[in-house]
Protein backbone atom coordinates (compact mmCIF):
# COMPACT_ATOMS: atom_id res chain seq x y z
CA UNK A 1 0.00 0.00 0.00
CA UNK A 2 3.12 2.35 0.97
CA UNK A 3 4.59 2.00 -2.03
CA UNK A 4 1.46 2.15 -4.19
CA UNK A 5 0.87 5.29 -2.30
CA UNK A 6 4.41 6.85 -3.17
CA UNK A 7 4.76 5.79 -7.08
CA UNK A 8 1.27 7.65 -7.17
CA UNK A 9 2.92 10.69 -6.03
CA UNK A 10 5.86 10.51 -7.97
CA UNK A 11 3.73 9.83 -11.39
CA UNK A 12 1.61 12.99 -10.39
CA UNK A 13 3.95 15.37 -9.43
CA UNK A 14 6.23 14.16 -12.93
CA UNK A 15 3.17 14.51 -15.09
CA UNK A 16 0.90 16.95 -13.45
CA UNK A 17 3.15 19.71 -14.27
CA UNK A 18 1.98 20.33 -17.89
CA UNK A 19 -1.68 19.17 -17.49
CA UNK A 20 -4.68 21.37 -17.79
CA UNK A 21 -6.18 21.93 -14.01
CA UNK A 22 -9.42 21.49 -13.08
CA UNK A 23 -11.28 21.91 -9.50
CA UNK A 24 -14.30 19.78 -9.61
CA UNK A 25 -17.22 17.99 -6.80
CA UNK A 26 -18.10 14.21 -6.52
CA UNK A 27 -21.08 12.66 -4.88
CA UNK A 28 -20.84 8.81 -4.16
CA UNK A 29 -22.92 6.16 -2.90
CA UNK A 30 -21.53 2.24 -2.36
CA UNK A 31 -23.96 -0.33 -1.28
CA UNK A 32 -23.73 -3.66 -0.87
CA UNK A 33 -26.79 -5.54 -0.07
CA UNK A 34 -26.36 -9.75 1.56
CA UNK A 35 -28.60 -11.91 -0.62
CA UNK A 36 -27.34 -15.30 0.46
CA UNK A 37 -24.53 -17.05 2.49
CA UNK A 38 -21.90 -16.45 -0.60
CA UNK A 39 -23.48 -13.71 -2.08
CA UNK A 40 -24.44 -10.22 -2.50
CA UNK A 41 -25.44 -7.46 -4.52
CA UNK A 42 -23.43 -4.08 -5.28
CA UNK A 43 -24.92 -1.16 -6.36
CA UNK A 44 -23.15 2.03 -6.59
CA UNK A 45 -24.23 5.67 -7.50
CA UNK A 46 -22.24 8.73 -8.59
CA UNK A 47 -22.41 12.11 -9.71
CA UNK A 48 -19.21 13.65 -10.92
CA UNK A 49 -19.44 17.66 -11.87
CA UNK A 50 -17.78 20.03 -14.48
CA UNK A 51 -15.31 22.29 -13.52
CA UNK A 52 -16.30 25.06 -11.05
CA UNK A 53 -19.23 22.86 -10.53
CA UNK A 54 -20.65 24.48 -13.18
CA UNK A 55 -22.84 21.80 -14.74
CA UNK A 56 -23.36 17.67 -14.38
CA UNK A 57 -20.18 16.09 -16.40
CA UNK A 58 -21.01 13.10 -15.10
CA UNK A 59 -23.38 10.54 -14.12
CA UNK A 60 -22.92 6.71 -13.27
CA UNK A 61 -24.66 3.89 -11.89
CA UNK A 62 -23.19 0.21 -11.29
CA UNK A 63 -24.48 -2.89 -10.17
CA UNK A 64 -23.31 -5.90 -9.84
CA UNK A 65 -23.57 -9.35 -8.45
CA UNK A 66 -20.71 -10.80 -5.74
CA UNK A 67 -19.66 -13.88 -5.04
CA UNK A 68 -17.71 -14.21 -1.36
CA UNK A 69 -15.25 -17.16 -1.80
CA UNK A 70 -14.41 -16.05 1.92
CA UNK A 71 -13.89 -13.47 4.15
CA UNK A 72 -11.46 -11.91 2.30
CA UNK A 73 -11.83 -12.99 -1.14
CA UNK A 74 -14.80 -11.95 -3.60
CA UNK A 75 -15.39 -12.04 -7.32
CA UNK A 76 -18.03 -9.58 -8.87
CA UNK A 77 -19.52 -9.51 -12.44
CA UNK A 78 -21.43 -6.89 -13.54
CA UNK A 79 -22.84 -3.80 -15.78
CA UNK A 80 -22.48 0.13 -15.53
CA UNK A 81 -24.19 2.92 -17.49
CA UNK A 82 -22.55 6.04 -18.01
CA UNK A 83 -24.09 9.26 -18.93
CA UNK A 84 -21.49 11.44 -19.87
CA UNK A 85 -21.05 15.67 -21.14
CA UNK A 86 -19.61 15.50 -24.36
CA UNK A 87 -19.02 18.81 -26.79
CA UNK A 88 -17.80 18.19 -29.87
CA UNK A 89 -17.00 21.00 -32.68
CA UNK A 90 -18.78 23.63 -30.06
CA UNK A 91 -22.24 21.18 -30.34
CA UNK A 92 -22.49 19.80 -26.73
CA UNK A 93 -25.08 17.01 -25.15
CA UNK A 94 -25.10 14.08 -22.93
CA UNK A 95 -23.68 10.55 -24.82
CA UNK A 96 -23.84 7.10 -22.82
CA UNK A 97 -21.26 4.75 -22.26
CA UNK A 98 -21.93 1.25 -21.20
CA UNK A 99 -19.12 -1.56 -19.75
CA UNK A 100 -19.59 -4.76 -18.50
CA UNK A 101 -17.11 -5.43 -15.67
CA UNK A 102 -15.62 -8.10 -13.63
CA UNK A 103 -13.15 -8.00 -10.22
CA UNK A 104 -11.79 -9.71 -7.59
CA UNK A 105 -11.28 -8.06 -4.20
CA UNK A 106 -9.03 -8.72 -1.38
CA UNK A 107 -9.32 -7.60 1.64
CA UNK A 108 -6.52 -7.99 4.38
CA UNK A 109 -6.20 -6.79 8.24
CA UNK A 110 -3.16 -5.81 9.60
CA UNK A 111 -3.33 -4.77 13.44
CA UNK A 112 -6.14 -2.02 13.18
CA UNK A 113 -5.61 -1.27 9.77
CA UNK A 114 -7.78 -2.66 7.20
CA UNK A 115 -6.28 -2.55 3.86
CA UNK A 116 -8.31 -3.62 0.03
CA UNK A 117 -7.05 -4.64 -3.02
CA UNK A 118 -9.50 -4.50 -6.29
CA UNK A 119 -8.59 -5.58 -9.35
CA UNK A 120 -11.28 -4.76 -11.73
CA UNK A 121 -11.76 -5.36 -16.02
CA UNK A 122 -13.88 -3.55 -17.89
CA UNK A 123 -14.81 -4.22 -21.15
CA UNK A 124 -16.31 -0.78 -23.05
CA UNK A 125 -19.08 0.48 -25.38
CA UNK A 126 -18.03 3.93 -25.80
CA UNK A 127 -20.64 6.51 -27.91
CA UNK A 128 -19.67 7.69 -31.05
CA UNK A 129 -21.40 11.20 -32.49
CA UNK A 130 -21.60 13.51 -34.90
CA UNK A 131 -23.05 17.07 -35.56
CA UNK A 132 -26.05 17.61 -36.96
CA UNK A 133 -28.09 20.86 -36.80
CA UNK A 134 -25.70 22.05 -33.88
CA UNK A 135 -26.95 18.81 -32.17
CA UNK A 136 -24.53 15.99 -31.10
CA UNK A 137 -26.17 12.99 -32.43
CA UNK A 138 -25.02 8.96 -32.02
CA UNK A 139 -23.75 6.96 -34.17
CA UNK A 140 -22.67 4.07 -32.71
CA UNK A 141 -19.74 2.30 -29.90
CA UNK A 142 -16.47 2.15 -30.42
CA UNK A 143 -14.94 -0.84 -27.86
CA UNK A 144 -12.06 -0.81 -25.57
CA UNK A 145 -10.86 -2.83 -22.81
CA UNK A 146 -9.47 -1.26 -19.37
CA UNK A 147 -7.30 -2.44 -16.91
CA UNK A 148 -7.65 -1.01 -13.03
CA UNK A 149 -6.15 -2.00 -9.81
CA UNK A 150 -7.00 -0.03 -6.93
CA UNK A 151 -5.73 -0.15 -3.21
CA UNK A 152 -7.26 1.43 0.17
CA UNK A 153 -6.61 1.92 3.91
CA UNK A 154 -8.68 2.45 6.30
CA UNK A 155 -7.10 3.29 9.75
CA UNK A 156 -9.68 3.86 12.64
CA UNK A 157 -8.62 6.69 15.52
CA UNK A 158 -9.48 4.01 18.25
CA UNK A 159 -11.32 1.38 18.47
CA UNK A 160 -14.24 0.24 20.88
CA UNK A 161 -12.07 -0.59 23.48
CA UNK A 162 -10.41 2.80 23.43
CA UNK A 163 -7.15 1.66 21.81
CA UNK A 164 -5.05 0.48 18.82
CA UNK A 165 -6.33 -3.10 18.39
CA UNK A 166 -7.52 -6.32 16.90
CA UNK A 167 -10.57 -5.24 18.16
CA UNK A 168 -13.05 -5.29 15.16
CA UNK A 169 -14.49 -1.37 14.23
CA UNK A 170 -17.40 -0.41 14.48
CA UNK A 171 -17.74 2.59 15.55
CA UNK A 172 -16.00 6.06 15.35
CA UNK A 173 -13.40 8.45 13.21
CA UNK A 174 -11.27 7.08 10.44
CA UNK A 175 -8.66 8.06 7.62
CA UNK A 176 -8.60 6.39 4.62
CA UNK A 177 -5.86 6.50 1.86
CA UNK A 178 -6.30 4.92 -1.57
CA UNK A 179 -4.80 4.80 -4.78
CA UNK A 180 -6.70 3.39 -8.34
CA UNK A 181 -4.24 3.17 -11.43
CA UNK A 182 -6.14 2.80 -15.02
CA UNK A 183 -4.53 1.33 -17.99
CA UNK A 184 -6.09 0.69 -21.60
CA UNK A 185 -5.21 -2.99 -22.05
CA UNK A 186 -6.74 -3.27 -25.83
CA UNK A 187 -8.13 -0.97 -28.49
CA UNK A 188 -6.03 1.76 -27.40
CA UNK A 189 -6.30 3.51 -30.79
CA UNK A 190 -10.49 4.19 -29.21
CA UNK A 191 -9.35 6.27 -26.62
CA UNK A 192 -6.14 7.90 -26.03
CA UNK A 193 -4.19 6.01 -27.85
CA UNK A 194 -2.11 4.98 -24.99
CA UNK A 195 -1.48 2.42 -22.31
CA UNK A 196 -1.82 4.81 -19.13
CA UNK A 197 -5.32 5.94 -18.97
CA UNK A 198 -5.29 7.86 -15.72
CA UNK A 199 -4.67 7.36 -11.85
CA UNK A 200 -6.74 9.02 -8.83
CA UNK A 201 -5.21 9.73 -5.54
CA UNK A 202 -7.34 9.79 -2.53
CA UNK A 203 -7.41 10.92 0.97
CA UNK A 204 -10.72 11.18 3.30
CA UNK A 205 -11.74 11.50 6.92
CA UNK A 206 -15.21 9.82 8.09
CA UNK A 207 -17.29 8.63 10.88
CA UNK A 208 -18.59 4.94 10.86
CA UNK A 209 -21.62 5.52 12.70
CA UNK A 210 -21.70 1.47 13.43
CA UNK A 211 -20.97 -1.36 11.31
CA UNK A 212 -23.48 -1.38 8.79
CA UNK A 213 -22.59 2.83 7.55
CA UNK A 214 -19.54 4.89 7.11
CA UNK A 215 -19.82 8.17 5.49
CA UNK A 216 -16.67 10.15 4.52
CA UNK A 217 -15.04 13.59 2.50
CA UNK A 218 -11.76 13.78 1.57
CA UNK A 219 -9.11 15.10 -1.20
CA UNK A 220 -8.87 13.57 -4.68
CA UNK A 221 -6.56 14.47 -7.72
CA UNK A 222 -7.07 13.03 -11.10
CA UNK A 223 -4.66 12.71 -13.36
CA UNK A 224 -6.05 12.08 -17.07
CA UNK A 225 -3.90 11.17 -19.97
CA UNK A 226 -5.34 12.83 -23.04
CA UNK A 227 -5.05 11.83 -26.45
CA UNK A 228 -3.54 15.45 -27.30
CA UNK A 229 -3.60 17.39 -23.76
CA UNK A 230 -3.30 15.79 -20.00
CA UNK A 231 -5.71 16.96 -17.32
CA UNK A 232 -5.46 17.25 -13.47
CA UNK A 233 -8.56 17.18 -11.33
CA UNK A 234 -8.66 18.50 -7.77
CA UNK A 235 -11.68 17.00 -6.55
CA UNK A 236 -13.89 17.14 -3.21
CA UNK A 237 -15.71 14.03 -2.16
CA UNK A 238 -18.35 13.01 -0.15
CA UNK A 239 -19.00 9.39 -0.02
CA UNK A 240 -21.26 7.05 1.86
CA UNK A 241 -20.97 3.22 2.21
CA UNK A 242 -23.64 1.06 3.00
CA UNK A 243 -23.50 -2.62 3.93
CA UNK A 244 -26.31 -4.40 4.67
Amino acid sequence: MKTSLLLALLTLSFLGSTAQSQTNGWLASFNTIKTGKKTSLHVDVQWRSADQLHYTQTFLSRAGLNYHINKKLTLTAGYAFIHNYRNISGADGYLNEHRIWQQLLVNQRIGSINIAHRIRLEQRFLPQATVENNELKRTGSIYANRFRYFSRALLPFKTESGAMSDVPFSKGFFVAAQDEVFLNIGNKENVNGKTFDQNRLYFAVGYRLNKSFDMEAGYMNQYIKGRSADVKNHIIQLASYLRL
